[in-house]
């Protein structure tokens, strides 16, 4: 007798049938998938095959993919065999394409190989790069990786048993990164069960069993030191009784391992006396490789000999344990002025801290490893691969979120790493919910009309720590309407964000009077075309013009009093760089400025502000080349007393 097959309700229809949910360490210049089997994280590797047709295994996956057409290729190469085109056809071999996710033209201002196109001639939108197989997004660059992970998953595990993945992302990633990040997956076709910081999954890696080993001790406090390829990450966690929160965090998304390269790269141009702008873009990626080979071998050497024979010259020499030390030095010095600031965020002393742990391929140089334990004054706990403990961390999560195990659940309690707010009358900016706010997190802000008979508004988010929109992120707009006619002031809007555990941002506005409701999850401006912004302007003040006249001109003001105030800082330090003349005609052009500046504004006559607005430029341009000189000279000086290597940041131009 046959039996039928019976599920209970909301249950699988084969109840033995086991799910696996993957952990991903989507990275700048390498990335891999790790899986929980029989109750421990572990890495899947691929088999990488050779001339001699031996098969070696290995974790890490190139976050490298071809776009070009050599060797008569027509679809993108991902990995190992990607990064073997790079020195010959770099223009289409994409890397660390994680700097350029959610980025606009204008955000990009590191050196690179690439030819970058934008949408429409829109500065502000995702750029993608020119291959010979077409225009590709950064998107589609991380969704094929992505791909590639979740196929290496596949051929390691059951057939159709992966149910979704954790992602990593650094966890300074703002809105637009991360939604550019959930978007690659939605490409690869992924499940996403979560966004994860990545600090906070080298915590969980580390730190699980932390607690339950120190019964004396409830609370612990950690450092997530995570210096990657292409990305820094400071995290200060507390732990206490399997509850993670992140008290703080900080970092910079376009610092990484790439930028130590370039150091190196100009420091051995230097040595050997050429010009990088003389170069062509495969013999700068040649040589970046060269640097790269160097920093690595002085990982476990005091010295390595050096090469440079190309454009015609040849130079030999010697690079240092030491010499690396002042290469690199601006660079370290960068994060550990990164995690300054985070303690003095979470007000804590570095005599609090339990551990340091140490995260990211680049923390395995000794130079890093010295530079972190002196400034901490606490040698950094690193037992775990760099490389890997994302990945892995990752992965206990993903367990953990497809499990349900609420026994064996870590509570993760992450921070929003910036400010959100909105944009009011005059170009400032409400914040709604500050930085460090653990989330998830929903907050509530109510606004009201500004003219009389007003039936409608657009909502415009904003992201970031200045008090002007101009120097915030925009991360979209929407509208509201069916505001009922009213008194200016008198309509009650009611708006709410609302921050998922995915760090995913949701608004709503609802006008209590007559219950009208409007709500979307946000959709960063890179989505959005410059016609699209303007017609939602359009659509939602009768007015916009003197608007946008009333709020560059606030814009102007503030900018104008930000340069007096640097200046008269600058000319206390710095007076010795002048002449007696030279100061009394730039103190005279301040004067002039700030004269400009302590007009009325208030007036609503479209003249006049313009007026005013012109007035302020003109004294702002006959102080810019004054101060202009006085910046280049205070860069002279700073750069005679430096021992870094030479800048390459022009090298793209």
């Amino acid at each position: 007798m046959s039996l039928l097959q019976i599920a209970e309700p909301n249950q699988s229809a084969n109840p033995h049938e086991h799910k696996y949910a993957l952990g991903i360490d989507l990275g700048t210049t390498r990335s891999m998938v790790a899986v929980v089997r029989s109750g421990k994280a572990a890495l899947l590797e691929t088999s990488l095959s050779n001339e001699t047709a031996e098969t070696s295994k290995d974790t890490l996956l190139p976050s490298v993919v071809y776009y070009g057409n050599k060797d008569g290729i027509t679809a993108p190469v991902v990995g190992s065999e990607a990064l073997a085109y790079f020195e010959t056809d770099p223009a289409n071999t994409i890397i660390s394409a994680k700097r350029f996710m959610g980025r606009s033209v204008q955000d990009i201002k590191f050196s690179h190989p690439y030819q970058l196109k934008s949408s429409e001639g829109n500065v502000e939108a995702m750029p993608s790069f020119v291959t010979a197989q077409g225009e590709i997004s950064p998107v589609a660059v991380s969704a094929q990786i992505l791909k590639t992970l979740e196929q290496r998953a596949k051929s390691a595990l059951p057939n159709a048993s992966i149910a979704g993945a954790v992602i990593t992302v650094p966890a300074y990633f703002d809105e637009a990164q991360r939604q550019a990040t959930k978007d690659a997956a939605k490409l690869a076709g992924l499940n996403v069960l979560r966004l994860l910081n990545e600090p906070t999954a080298a915590a969980v890696a580390y730190g699980l069993d932390r607690d339950k080993d120190d019964s004396e001790k409830q609370e612990h406090i950690y450092l997530i030191y995570d210096l990657g390829g292409g990305t820094f990450d400071v995290s200060l966690l507390k732990m206490t009784e399997g509850v993670f929160e992140v008290l703080a965090t900080g970092g910079n998304s376009a610092l990484g391992g790439d930028d130590m390269d370039r150091q190196i790269m100009g420091w051995l141009l230097k040595q050997a006396g050429l010009d990088p702008k003389q170069l062509t873009a495969q013999q700068r990626t040649h040589i970046a490789r060269q640097a790269e080979a160097y920093k690595q071998a002085l990982t476990h050497k005091d010295s390595v000999s050096v090469t440079l024979d190309v454009a015609g010259t040849q130079w030999q020499g010697v690079l240092t344990a030491e010499d690396l030390v002042q290469i690199v030095d601006p660079i370290t010095r960068r994060t550990l002025s990164t995690c300054e600031q985070v303690m003095r965020d979470a007000n804590i002393d570095v005599s609090q801290l339990d551990e340091v742990i140490m995260v990211g391929g680049s923390t395995r140089m000794p130079v890093v490893q010295d530079a972190v334990e002196q400034f901490f004054n606490k040698k950094p706990l690193s037992h775990l691969n760099p490389d890997e403990v994302v990945a892995l961390g990752a992965a206990q999560v993903a367990e953990q979120l497809i499990k349900k195990d609420k026994s064996n659940n870590v509570l993760l309690l992450d921070v929003t790493p910036l400010s959100l707010g909105l944009e009011t009358m005059g170009g400032l900016v409400e914040v709604v919910i500050p930085r460090n706010t653990p989330i998830p997190v929903a907050k509530k802000q109510t606004f009201t009309t500004y003219q009389d008979g007003q039936t409608g508004m657009i909502i415009h988010v904003v992201q970031g720590e200045r008090d002007t929109v101009e120097n915030c992120r925009s991360l979209g707009r929407f509208e509201l309407y069916g505001i009922p006619p009213m008194k200016a002031g008198l309509a009650r809007i009611e708006v709410t964000f609302d921050i998922d555990a995915n760090g995913q941002l949701s608004v709503s506005a609802f006008e209590a009077t007559s219950g009208v409701k409007s709500d979307i999850k946000i959709t960063p401006s890179y989505g959005l075309s410059d016609e699209q912004q303007e017609q939602l302007l359009r659509a939602g003040f009768e007015n916009a013009a003197q608007d946008k006249l009333a709020r560059s001109l606030i814009e102007a003001k503030v900018e104008a009093e930000r340069e007096v105030l640097a200046l008269q800082s600058a000319l206390q330090e710095f007076n010795s760089l002048l002449s007696e003349e030279e100061i009394d005609n730039l103190q005279q052009a301040m004067q002039k400025l700030t004269e400009a500046l302590q007009q009325d504004i208030t007036s609503e006559d479209p003249a006049v502000l313009q007026a005013i607005k012109a007035e302020v430029e003109s004294k702002q341009a006959q102080l810019k080349p004054l101060s202009d000189s006085f910046a280049a000279r205070i860069m002279d000086q700073s750069v005679q007393q430096s021992l870094a290597g030479t800048s390459t940041d022009t090298w793209s131009e």
